[in-house]
This record gives structure tokens, C-alpha cells and sequence, in this order.
């Protein structure tokens, strides 16, 4: 699992995150939800390993998280970091250069599914087929714990449609945790098993999905406004 305790991280005088407790389990789903600004993406980077935090910890398995973590995280950023004079197919081979646990043939059946050319250069992608790129390279690793940092950001419905479907299809949830930082709460919530409110760097709320159905009547987004007020 992936335990977070008294988390903060300071950029200068600025508090991007405090004391924020996680703990991702394996198996399951969670959704890390809230305003643009927010801390999501700062969580994810220091759950990564990407960031060090300023005080409190990130543990996977019970080891401090450092980039060497990187063996049990996958790590999905919202930016475009990649070369662009790459083809698809060079992707695919300079993750299995640097991930153990890189299943290039599942990777090959994620672009396929998608429908993203192999041969096409990263540079010629429309920004969805990008999208869908970087997404086949991420869950095609056999990681633990997946982090996906606004995977739906900016496409179009169909794209997004399409992201979701190839998440449910080939993330092996009986041996991965996925989480996930979204604004696209209506598109992401029939994947969710737990839902996280990030407001102002702070943890606002976490409830499991099935509870925030049954027992408030409510939707995800629904939840969120009402605990936001």
C-alpha cells in the first residue's frame, strides 16, 4: 500500500499541500478530485516520488518513497514531457528499455484498441491520440500503483470515452491500485471506487463511491459541490 502521513510541501512561502493522511490500498480505484489549483497534481508528484515533501511521508510498503520507487509506481504527468521526434513504436521501446515491468504486448493491444499508428511521430498526434499514447505506455506497465494525473484533460468526449474503456480493460485490478486526478468527475466516477476532495492543498473530504450512492443519494460531482459549500 501507499501510506501518506502529515504530508506538506512548500513552494517558497507558499503551502501547496498540508497535512494531508492517504492510504492507497490494492485493488482498488481512487478519484482525486477538486478545483484547478488545488494540490491534485502535487500530491500525485510526491505520492511518485517526483518531489520531496517538505515535511511528513510517503511510504510504499513501508519504504520512504524516492525515485527509485519508481519499480512499483507507474506515473502518468499531464504534460506533454515526451520527445517529439519519437516515433509511438520508439515510445513503446524506451519504456521497455527502462521499466522491468513493461508488457510490450500489452502495450501493442492498448494502441491497437485505441486505434494510435505505431509509426506515426509523437510531434504529428492530433491531442487526443497523444493522450491515448501515454496512457498505452503507463498501464501497460505490471506496476502496483498506477498514478494518472488528468488523464481526460482537454479531449474531447469520444476520446475520453475511449481512455476510460481502455482503463477498465486492461488494468489489472486485481494486483493494481489506480489513482487518478480529474476535474472530468462525470467521465471518471463509474470507475471510482473511493473519491477524495483536494481543496486549498487540504484533504476535505474521502468517502467510497458505493456509500456516497446509497447512503447521501447523491452523484460524485453532486458530493463534491455540497461538500465545497
Amino acid at each position: 500500500m501507499i501510506e501518506v502521513q502529515q504530508l506538506e510541501k512548500r513552494f517558497l512561502a507558499k503551502k501547496a499541500i498540508q497535512n494531508i493522511h492517504l492510504t492507497i490500498e490494492t485493488g482498488r480505484i481512487y478519484g482525486i478530485i477538486g478545483e484547478n489549483g488545488s494540490g491534485k497534481s502535487t500530491l500525485l508528484k510526491l505520492m511518485a516520488g517526483l518531489i520531496h515533501p517538505s515535511k511528513g511521508s510517503v511510504k510504499v510498503n513501508g519504504e520512504p518513497v524516492t525515485r527509485k520507487s519508481a519499480s512499483h509506481i507507474g506515473y502518468m504527468t499531464d504534460r506533454d514531457t515526451f520527445y517529439p521526434y519519437l516515433k509511438v513504436k520508439e515510445l513503446v521501446d524506451f519504456y521497455d528499455s527502462q521499466f522491468p515491468d513493461f508488457n510490450r504486448e500489452r502495450a501493442q493491444d492498448i494502441l491497437d484498441f485505441l486505434s494510435v499508428d505505431p509509426d506515426e511521430k509523437l510531434t504529428n498526434l492530433s491531442k487526443g491520440n497523444l493522450g491515448r499514447a501515454k496512457l498505452a505506455v503507463t498501464i501497460a506497465r505490471e506496476a502496483p500503483f498506477l498514478l494518472l494525473d488528468e488523464p481526460l484533460s482537454g479531449l474531447d468526449p469520444m476520446v475520453r470515452e475511449s481512455i476510460v474503456k481502455g482503463i477498465l480493460q486492461f488494468v489489472d485490478f486485481e494486483q493494481q491500485s489506480l489513482v487518478i486526478t480529474t476535474h472530468e468527475i462525470r467521465d471518471i466516477e463509474p470507475l471510482l471506487d473511493e473519491a477524495i476532495i483536494i481543496h486549498q492543498g487540504r484533504k476535505l473530504a474521502q468517502q467510497s463511491v458505493d456509500d456516497i450512492r446509497e447512503h447521501q443519494h447523491l452523484d460524485v460531482e453532486s458530493w463534491l459541490k455540497k461538500n465545497m459549500k
